[in-house]
């Protein structure tokens, strides 16, 4: 493996760092985007039986804000909940933009490595062959060694870059549609509470 990344030359660095990079992003979103997490399973049930109970105290609403990104979104719906429907949809809307920022993290940064990695593998390829025509020049095409070497350089860093490109692009597509449809449910999921507790539906939670 070694020998592989001596091969490429210095631009096998900063692709194996993009590598590492996107790994991490992966691995951390993929474990922060858990649809539990998230949208906890019965916690509108459970904010409908407080609030039909009149124990919707600011304790439990500052547990709740900070407790999921659903339960932020339901707090601040609820927090409104004296001012009518219309104060709480908008309060909905905005808090959802916040909470959806948080789940976007880091996903422009993956998406970054998907575009660069390719470049730096093509750049990687630009200076092999540079270097194969250099040898060319100054000495003809005697030694094919030398020849062998640069052709190596541009090959490994345009592999090593497409490795690291497409998982990382397939990864970011799939993040970010989980963020979309998350973020569809949680909206769908707070709007109902509001419409039962503002009685323009019936009780199905």
């Amino acid at each position: 493996m070694l020998d592989l990344i001596e091969s490429g030359g210095l631009l096998m660095w900063p692709i194996i760092a993009c590598s590492i990079v996107a790994m991490a992003i992966v691995l951390e979103r993929l474990w922060t985007l858990r649809s539990r997490r998230v949208m906890p399973p019965d916690l509108v049930s459970r904010v409908w039986q407080w609030h039909r109970a009149g124990q919707l105290t600011d304790e439990r609403l500052q547990h709740l804000r900070t407790a999921s990104p659903l339960g932020c979104i339901l707090a601040a719906a609820l927090v409104n909940r004296h001012h009518g429907r219309e104060v709480m949809k908008e309060a909905i809307g905005e808090t959802g933009h916040k909470v959806v920022a948080d789940l976007d993290r880091y996903l422009n940064s993956l998406g970054t490595i998907a575009a660069v990695s390719p470049l730096l593998g093509l750049l990687g390829t630009v200076i092999g062959m540079i270097k194969v025509f250099t040898v060319i020049t100054s000495a003809g095409v005697g030694d094919p060694e030398v020849l062998a070497g640069g052709i190596s350089e541009a090959l490994l860093t345009t592999a090593a870059g497409l490795s690291v490109a497409i998982p990382t692009l397939i990864f970011h597509r799939y993040l970010e549609g989980r963020v979309d449809r998350l973020a569809i449910s949680m909206e769908e999921m707070a709007l109902h509470l509001v419409d039962v507790i503002e009685g323009q539906r019936e009780d199905e939670i």
